[in-house]
């Protein structure tokens, strides 16, 4: 045995706990080469492990500690700390998109992508925490696989300017209690567990070196009870998992098929992977002694090969983001049997020379000296443990987050909102929160306004102030203080775009310009009116005439008022640019009009509107008491009122459909709202009229045979 004195210190003992046996190796790294010290294995007595899940804790202990004292008799010193790998089969990965939608165009930056891509991963949690049966789940890793900017694909999202931004990414996580069983069985052989990773990554580390990491290359690892996946794509790992299918599936078929126990059959697998031809010889539990070609075992075993290949290419696509991948290694003894790799390659769709066993010639940075062992597909995992120590030192981490310690799978690139996700700290409570928004809907139109935003969480690390990508380490205290909500959406009516349009009337001759009335279910409400959440407006197109002339402050009660040259009493609508007058009771009698004068066309304010209105009323203060003029242009009192003409009818076609008009000596366009049923009150669009084929007004004259086409139009 070599000196090892001076190189005690830089030994690195992995062990690789699989469900058929167990292989430990020790070994130093020198110049980029692994140096195998010393290297043992033995297999489990009984079935203790089964698809890579520890069912008798004790039992793999006695084994791992076999394995132990093997090494230590070969090293001539005692071993302490290990190296270990959690297999595939107790990973969960789930497949989880996110969206963002931003209230502005928003230039997107690191925290945006980082809080889209922390919803995905929390949707991941709620959806294996659903199916988990009250197991507990630790996020060891996410990697996207498509953003969305504005719902087109894009590659990388920071800088661009978004109004909406998403992703789907794929979720890892590792359960508790397996990790438990792991770190139990380890202690009780008398060891140490130094760091964990994953198996997929372990093997990864040697199969398929840094430099082919650009490439979107596959990894199966076949072992006894699990085929473990990893893939690698853009110079790192981007998603890994497991199919529950491997060798133990094959040897259980051939012990079935040849009525022989599974010690035997494991046997009778291995030397009919290794023959194209020629015999097998074993005896059955019967202690019949059968001859069997190698090539009908192969057959036996063919239809489990094809649904294992199946399977892993199946779980490779999905981990690719739907895909098929340009190659595939594959490592493990499992995957030895002839005619996986081209099953593996016809499912993928790709040439099967590239889906290739892996073993000798990926080891080539691995010296096994004198321990015995030949350089095979199935050492590429526990030799991976080993070098994964160099680069990753994973292993779980104790923190304290406000006041609860939790224990971590420490990935090496820890942060604070990992340490928060794991307490179950709620997403919403993390980021600013707005406040109440307010719904409701304006002229049939939903209208939503949101509350201002609040503050972001305010979060301590050992005392000091740090963000939620603040990097954390082994009994790190950390402190999260919730997030704020911002103030509820307000809004008053007098705040809306449609309460500061207008409509026009022309009132003795002058035209007057009015706001539009605000209804609020059903109830006309001021300027100040504040709006309540599922409050129906209307911004009404009239008023009636006692709304007019209330709102010119000018007294009817001695007038009679026309609309467009109808008499009109205060229920009368009038619409825009409708033609009004008024006429005072006691001088109509003797044939006069009364007036309201020098109306601005520029008054768009109501005071305005109203002083200007009231100083032209005869006898107001603001005429100093004077008596207008007689004989004047505006003054319209020695005017002859014209003889009244008698009621005619008049038919007319609206929509196709001919509507008789009764009561009046001459009709306008705006009288078949009386004759012909259409809801003005609630808008479904704009309204198109149309007169005999051209765009109709309201005060056109209609005539006997006119057509009219009246319809909402969707906006």
């Amino acid at each position: 045995m070599a000196d090892l004195s001076s190189v005690k210190n830089d030994l690195v003992f992995g062990l690789d706990i699989g469900t058929r046996s167990i292989v430990g190796v020790v070994g130093y790294l020198e110049h980029n080469i692994f140096h195998i010290a010393a290297m043992a294995q033995a297999e489990h007595d009984t079935r203790s492990m089964l698809d890579g899940q520890i069912h008798d804790i004790y039992k793999v202990g006695d084994t791992i500690r076999r394995v132990k004292n093997d090494l230590e008799r070969q090293l001539g010193f005692t071993l302490t700390d290990v190296c270990i790998a959690a297999a595939g089969r107790v990973l969960k990965t789930i497949k989880s998109s996110a969206e963002v939608e931003f209230e502005d165009e928003t230039r997107v930056n690191s925290e945006h992508i980082y809080s889209l891509n922390l919803l995905a991963v929390e949707k991941a949690h709620s959806i294996i925490n659903e199916n988990s049966d009250d197991v507990k789940y630790y996020c060891v890793g996410n990697t996207p696989i498509t953003y969305k900017l504005n719902s087109f694909e894009i590659s990388s999202l920071e800088g661009h300017k978004a109004n909406k931004i998403g992703v789907t990414l794929i979720a890892t996580f590792l359960p508790e209690e397996v990790v438990d069983g792991l770190y139990e069985s380890v202690e009780y052989a008398g060891l140490h567990v130094a760091s964990l990773t994953l198996e997929p990554i372990a093997a990864m580390n040697i199969a398929i070196p840094e430099q082919y990491r650009l490439l979107n290359i596959g990894l199966i690892d076949v072992g006894a009870g699990t085929s473990d996946i990893c893939i690698t794509k853009d110079g790192s790992v981007i998603a890994y998992g497991m199919i529950p299918l491997a060798g133990d599936e094959l040897t259980e078929v051939i012990a079935k098929h040849y009525l022989v126990d599974f010690n035997t059959a494991e046997k009778i697998k291995l030397e009919a992977s290794k023959k194209i031809k020629g015999l097998v010889t074993f005896k059955d539990i019967m202690g019949l002694t059968q001859k069997v070609q190698a090539s009908e075992v192969r057959t036996v075993t063919a239809p489990v090969i094809e649904k294992m290949a199946k399977e892993c290419a199946s779980k490779i696509k999905e981990l690719n983001g739907g895909k098929s991948v340009n190659a595939v290694f594959v490592v493990g003894g499992g995957g030895k049997m002839r005619g996986y790799t081209d099953k593996v390659a016809a499912c993928l769709g790709i040439a099967k020379e590239r889906v290739a066993v892996r073993g000798e010639e990926v080891l080539t940075t691995v010296d096994f000296g004198d321990t015995g062992f030949i350089k095979d597909s199935l050492y590429v995992t526990p030799v991976g443990i080993c070098t994964n120590y160099y680069t990753q030192k994973n292993s779980f981490v104790f923190v304290n987050v406000n006041n609860e310690r939790i224990k971590m799978y420490d990935n090496n690139h820890l942060t604070v909102v990992d340490a928060v996700m794991q307490i179950g700290f709620p997403n919403d409570k993390l980021f600013p929160r707005r406040g109440a928004e307010l719904e409701f809907t304006v002229n049939g139109k939903s209208r939503l306004v949101r509350g201002t935003p609040g503050e972001g969480a305010e979060v301590y690390l050992n005392g000091k102030r740090a963000n939620l990508n603040s990097r954390i380490e082994q009994n790190d205290v950390i402190e999260v203080h919730e997030s704020t909500a911002g103030e509820p959406a307000h809004i008053t009516i007098g705040q809306l775009e449609e309460y500061n349009s207008t409509i026009t009337f022309i009132v003795n001759d002058k035209k007057v310009i009015c706001p539009r009335f605000a209804y609020v279910n059903g109830e006309l409400k001021s300027e100040f009116y504040d709006v309540q959440s599922n409050d129906s407006i209307q911004m009404e197109g009239y008023y009636t005439v006692e709304q007019l002339f209330t709102f010119l402050d000018y007294d009817i009660s001695m007038c009679d008022v026309y609309v467009n040259n109808e008499l009109a009493d205060n229920d009368t609508l009038v619409y825009e640019n409708f033609n009004i007058k008024t006429v005072d009771i006691n001088e109509s009698r003797s044939g006069a009009y009364g007036n309201i004068n020098d109306f601005s066309d520029n008054d768009t304010d109501k005071s305005d509107i109203s002083e200007t209105a009231h100083s032209d009323v005869p006898g107001s203060s603001s005429n100093n008491g004077e008596t207008p003029d007689e004989g004047t242009g505006n003054d319209l009192q020695n005017e002859e009122i014209p003889e009244p003409k008698l009621p005619v009818d008049i038919v007319v076609l609206i929509n196709g459909t001919p509507v008789t008009l009764k009561g009046k000596s001459d009709y306008i366009l705006v009288d078949i709202f009386q004759f012909y049923e259409f809801d003005l009150s609630k808008p479904q669009g704009n309204v198109v009229l149309n007169l005999n084929g051209e765009t109709g007004e309201y005060t056109a004259p209609l005539k006997d045979g006119d057509v009219i086409d009246l319809y909402w139009e969707k906006p």
